[in-house]
């Protein structure tokens, strides 16, 4: 699917994450910033992208702020900013959830 809009979705508070989703022409871009990037960032990252795939998203600049979110917080952020660059809120992907 095409990102119709930027979108973000998440707080800067501690224990969550941060995930913002734009438009990208040349495929998937990653930036992650965390305190745990050395011990957690492949887990991050794989988990982002697991969710992007069930969207079909190929295309896309995703940017990642981890506070120390856990693994589920980490879906629901990266769901949330899919559904609402996607513009899905009205009519979710249910499957996906």
């Amino acid at each position: 699917m095409e990102i119709k809009k930027a979108a973000l979705a998440g707080t800067l508070e501690s224990s969550d994450v941060q995930i913002m989703l734009s438009p990208n022409d040349n495929g998937l871009t990653i930036d992650l910033e965390s305190d745990v990037k050395k011990q957690f960032g492949d887990s991050i990252i794989a988990t982002v992208k697991e969710n992007l795939k069930q969207y079909e998203i190929e295309n896309a600049s995703v940017k990642i702020i981890d506070k120390g979110a856990l693994d589920l917080v980490i879906k629901a952020r990266t769901i949330a900013a899919c559904e609402r660059a996607l513009e899905l809120t009205e009519n979710p992907k249910w499957e996906v959830l």
